[in-house]
């Protein structure tokens, strides 16, 4: 395993024992709105702090993007953190969350590690090495059009201006899928992605940290990451991301293009 790759399990799993520590006392939390229908607690700031101590002990130079800390210094190795993605179901008590960590190199995604603390389940993948499960390799499905497949997606909740194109979207998917997921967390939809679980994804509005380590999972997986215009760059500054193996990944764009306003292509 990479160093780089080694350290942030390390760090990834201290934040998981973070969080299914808190798991039991969430009537004690601290819950604060960012935005609407945007949470976060305590424990989304402890377990950040946690990775953060352990990513600078190991490499104090190298800058950190956290989903609660922001931006932390300037260096050729950036480590992109969401300490907790699915905050929203960890304070419901839905046991569907993880923290994810990528890490950019010299502006590339090079390594991720996405961590389910309640399943223990450790996702790490490195650029040209593969992807794997607690240490098994995995990749994604074979499907071959939508047809009989089961395609995860993320509702808006935030911002509702591209509302009717996505719903769109979904409807046309929806026919031919044999089922939708919303399950809470962009970060083990994409896991589930290159793990074969789910056959493919898209969503809109994201943020880096949600999916810069399940890009480099689903990649090593063998399947295709790319924006709703079906080119492989340019989701990390819109957020508007689709993937799966590459007959599925195309298949998903066919469906979603006819519904892309000129907002969208714009920031696509």
């Amino acid at each position: 395993m990479h160093p780089l790759l080694t350290i942030a399990v390390r760090a990834a799993r201290r934040a998981g024992d973070v969080i299914i520590r808190a798991s039991n006392q969430r009537d004690s939390l601290t819950i604060d709105t960012k935005q609407r229908n945007d949470f976060v607690t305590e424990v989304d700031r402890q377990a950040e702090q946690e990775i953060i101590q352990i990513i600078h002990k190991a490499y104090p130079d190298h800058a950190i993007l956290g989903e609660e800390g922001g931006q932390i210094g300037d260096n050729e190795v950036t480590w992109i953190v969401d300490p907790l993605d699915g905050t929203t179901n960890f304070i419901h008590g839905l046991p569907h969350y993880a923290v994810s960590i990528g890490i950019e190199v010299r502006g590339r995604l090079e390594h991720g590690v996405i961590h389910d603390p309640v399943r223990g389940e450790i996702y790490t993948a490195s650029r040209g090495v593969g992807a794997f499960l607690n240490d098994r390799r995995i990749r994604v499905t074979p499907a071959r059009s939508l047809e009989g497949t089961l395609i995860g997606t993320g509702l808006p909740f935030r911002d509702f201006t591209h509302a009717p194109a996505y719903y769109g979207m979904l409807q046309a998917i929806a026919s031919k899928a044999a089922g939708i997921r919303r399950a809470g967390s962009a970060a083990l939809d994409l896991a589930y992605v290159a793990s074969g679980r789910l056959d493919g994804y898209w969503e809109l509005g994201l943020k880096p940290w949600d999916i810069a380590a399940g890009v480099v999972l689903v990649q090593e997986a063998g399947g295709i990451v790319g924006n709703l215009s079906g080119e492989p760059d340019g989701f990390m500054d819109s957020g508007n991301l689709v993937c799966g193996n590459p007959r599925l990944f195309a298949a998903l764009v066919r469906d979603i293009q006819p519904h892309l306003t000129p907002s969208l292509m714009a920031r696509s």
